[in-house]
């Protein structure tokens, strides 16, 4: 069975190809976390504010695959950042998930009126307590990700943010290889916009794969890791399915030059004042 190839930051070892578990395009189930590890994903993301941790546990249970050979995401909502309720969000995912420790745990965004301060500190006492082997932050722009490092006693080893060919992240994806940092991307597909893209669907007909296929393997090249979702079993495999093809130079540049001025799907009013 094929195996994923890694991403090292400060001794995470990040899988590129990730399972996401995001209710936003219907609900996940056990079913459908078990099939990713089955056809090969060890990289689990969910989320507290997804409603998906308890799904995304039982599915790794009735996979059979140990729980150290997974690595598993969640994240501490927005609303959560204050010390104390931070703790509590992180203890009630383990009790949904079922589990010891988080391999992975992110701010998912930044709040405009809790400090930065006391949110790192929260964050870093996870790790120091064992209930987190790494820690990172996502939706943050330049100037946060920059401030975030200098308040974490720890070290953080990732920035997850949206990237899909319909969104320049250049600058972004720069700034973390400077500081370091993984870049894991959500909504890697455009949530299906990519899927009648004409540039994408001749690059995947030529190569004799499919437009997800294309538009996942074009992260791979760049070293970024993605979290694809899906419910369909055939997907969930084909979409793991991007490592033994390769995209030539000019096609990632054709890929690149899809980017948009509108091509921000996630933009949530009052999470974040301006993006890079």
């Amino acid at each position: 069975m094929t195996s994923s190839p890694t991403l090292s930051s400060h001794g995470a070892e990040i899988p590129l190809a990730g399972f996401g578990t995001s209710p936003l395009t219907g609900d996940v189930t056990p079913e459908n976390v078990a099939a990713a590890l089955k056809v090969g994903y060890r990289h689990l993301d969910t989320g507290r504010k997804y409603g998906t941790e308890r799904a995304t546990g039982e599915g790794m249970r009735a996979s059979g695959i140990p729980r150290k050979d997974i690595f598993l995401t969640t994240k501490v909502s927005h609303e959560n950042l204050r010390a104390a309720d931070f703790a509590r969000s992180v203890d009630e995912s383990l009790k949904a998930l079922r589990v010891d420790y988080i391999d992975l745990l992110l701010v998912h965004w930044p709040s405009l009126t809790i400090p930065l301060a006391e949110t790192m500190q929260a964050l870093a006492k996870a790790k120091r307590e064992g209930l987190a082997r790494h820690i990172g932050v996502a939706n943050f722009r330049i100037s946060l990700i920059d401030e975030a490092i200098k308040l974490c006693p720890e070290p953080l080893v990732c920035l997850q943010a949206e990237y899909h060919p319909y969104l320049d992240q250049t600058k972004l994806l720069a700034h973390c290889r400077a500081r370091g940092l993984a870049f894991v991307a959500y909504c890697p597909l455009g949530r299906g916009r990519l899927f009648d893209d004409k540039v994408l669907a001749e690059i995947a007909k030529a190569k004799g794969r499919t437009v997800a296929q294309v538009a996942l393997r074009w992260l791979v090249q760049q070293n970024v890791a993605s979290i694809p979702r899906s419910s369909d079993p055939k997907r969930i495999a084909e979409n793991f399915d991007i490592f033994n093809f390769t995209l030539s130079d000019d096609e990632m540049k054709r890929i690149g030059s899809l980017k948009r001025a509108d091509g921000r799907i996630a933009n949530p009013v009052g999470r974040i004042s301006g993006w890079d």
